[in-house]
């Protein structure tokens, strides 16, 4: 049971899609082919219960992916299929390198899930999704992985939000060239 619960599928890399309106984000394509690391201050398995908790400085890396947290809880079908994950932290990071690029897609919140039955990767309690200077904000995201959908909404959902419980979208201007003094 303990090899089951550190195999998190790549899927949960899909995590930075929610960039979808980024039409060049794509994962390292080597990444699905790396070992998957799992460090913690202290780990907890119940084959009775299908679950795993890692708490304390929580670190998982697979190629150029880098997942930071405070706590990774990984659920189980009975049939030891993976069925949820959950990361939080302070907030809970997500980086990974996209093929053909030097800047790394990122995104954190103080909740991330993974729901595999749903296809569904979930970032609460303020959620930024940022590639170079592009930056999606909201207090949640949520990114449908098989319908490639994204729906984000802030902390109020009438039109009596503040600016800062707001969805904000940051998309920045073309840079210009410098003309030539001749």
């Amino acid at each position: 049971m303990k090899k089951q619960l550190l195999q998190i599928p790549i899927q949960f890399s899909i995590l930075i899609l929610v960039c979808v309106y980024l039409a060049d984000a794509a994962a390292l394509s080597t990444d699905k082919n790396q070992d998957i690391e799992i460090e913690s201050n202290s780990v907890y398995l119940d084959d009775t219960k299908n679950h795993g908790i890692y708490t304390g400085n929580v670190i998982v890396l697979q190629g150029s992916i880098r997942i930071t947290g405070d706590k990774l809880t990984v659920y189980y079908t009975d049939e030891n299929e993976l069925n949820k994950i959950i990361i939080s932290g302070q907030p809970a990071t997500f980086r990974q390198l996209p093929d053909n690029s030097s800047v790394y897609d990122e995104a954190e919140a103080l909740i991330m899930e993974y729901h595999e039955n749903d296809s569904m990767i979930i970032l609460s309690n303020q959620a930024k999704v940022m590639q170079g200077d592009r930056r999606l904000l909201a207090e949640h995201i949520e990114y449908d992985t098989e319908l490639s959908q994204v729906r984000a909404k802030g902390s109020q959902a009438d039109d009596s939000a503040q600016q800062d419980d707001r969805v904000r979208l940051i998309i920045p201007g073309k840079k210009e060239e410098p003309q030539k003094v001749e």
